[in-house]
């Protein structure tokens, strides 16, 4: 299995070889399964759009496919629709559909699951074992054990922060990206990614599993990125003049700390785009309570429409619970209770 260490000293490698590193992990899937059983999933961001252009000059045809969820920026789905040769799916359900039978993505997908599924032990009396005495006193102590208090993962990381989620008057989840995004892609077998490794511990944790190709997991997935960096996505943009969606601006070097005129990012001489940071769904509160997140503050400013329906909105239902209405997902309501847990600007809006 690869360790910490590879994948540290994989990251480290200049930007030429980790290029030629990813070419040999694609031909190695595409030699496995051929090129027509292949996918690439395609979500116009400038990460996927990365690996296309790396497909593309590989001279090899794998076909895109886009998970069409009616949450991207505008700019994001036009510039999909540009490469002419897309598969374009779209989910069965709506976001706030999805938002109303499982709960708000919030804080983080790792965070989200436990708290949702430690939720759902208390709701429903808890699954306890058979030698475990009979009282709902023990509930509680078996959501922290599903939130990760007390467990092994409290040794990599403190979930306690997290504990007084279980107690808010809306329902959290992670599920979301299954419903919006993976079932939709469920038919298209042997997808590759453009995930990176450090997006997040879950992406790691996965890259120590199997590396950058799973051939032998009960869904076959390719990420042959995994070891790059955000700033290695954007050198590669910059060094091929990659087109990318307009939502991200120019990539420029912050080498003066100054500001940009649409952009409250401060890049601190790295490289860094002038619009957006990242995109992918425009309503997602995950990770939004990154110290200098201010994807709600941009999205106020160059997407009001977009930014009313998100934030307004939303009313109890029958068993006092927060959830979105026709007028919006009522995520100001959502953001609020965060911060009044964890302070007043810790999600800013």
């Amino acid at each position: 299995m690869p360790t910490i260490d590879e994948l540290r000293i994989l990251q480290a490698l200049p930007l030429d070889m980790k290029i030629r590193r990813t070419q040999q992990r694609i031909r190695e899937w595409v030699g496995y399964y051929g090129v027509d059983d292949v996918y690439l999933s395609f979500s116009g961001g400038k990460d996927s759009t990365v690996l296309a252009h790396i497909i593309s000059k590989m001279g090899l045809p794998i076909q895109k496919v886009f998970a069409d969820t009616g949450l991207e920026y505008p700019e994001i789905r036009a510039f999909v629709k540009s490469f002419g040769d897309v598969i374009m799916v779209r989910p069965k359900m709506r976001f706030d559909e999805v938002i109303r039978k499982y709960g708000y993505p919030i804080i983080g997908k790792e965070v989200a699951e436990r708290v949702y599924n430690a939720r759902r032990c208390i709701s429903s009396g808890g699954a306890m074992s058979s030698t475990t005495s009979n009282s709902q006193d023990n509930f509680p102590v078996k959501a922290k054990q599903l939130l990760g208090i007390g467990g092994f993962f409290s040794k990599r990381y403190d979930f306690s922060k997290w504990e007084p989620l279980l107690d808010v008057d809306f329902q959290i989840s992670h599920l979301c990206c299954r419903e919006m995004k993976k079932k939709p892609l469920q038919g298209y077998k042997n997808k590759i990614y453009a995930t990176m490794t450090e997006e997040s511990f879950l992406r790691q944790t996965a890259w120590m599993k199997v590396g950058c190709n799973a051939f032998d997991s009960n869904h076959p997935r390719s990420a042959p990125m995994s070891f790059w960096t955000e700033q290695d996505v954007l050198a590669y943009i910059k060094a091929y003049n990659v087109p990318i969606a307009s939502v991200y601006g120019e990539v420029v070097y912050d080498n003066k700390g100054q500001k940009y005129a649409d952009t409250l990012c401060d890049c601190g001489g790295k490289l860094c785009t002038t619009g957006c940071k990242r995109t992918g769904c425009i309503f997602c509160a995950f990770g939004a309570g990154v110290r200098g997140d201010d994807r709600f503050v941009r999205l106020k400013r160059t997407h009001p429409r977009q930014y009313e329906y998100c934030m307004e909105g939303g009313a109890y239902d029958a068993d006092g619970l927060w959830k979105p209405t026709k007028q919006g997902l009522g995520m100001r309501h959502v953001i609020n209770e965060v911060n009044k847990i964890y302070g007043k600007n810790f999600i800013r809006y």
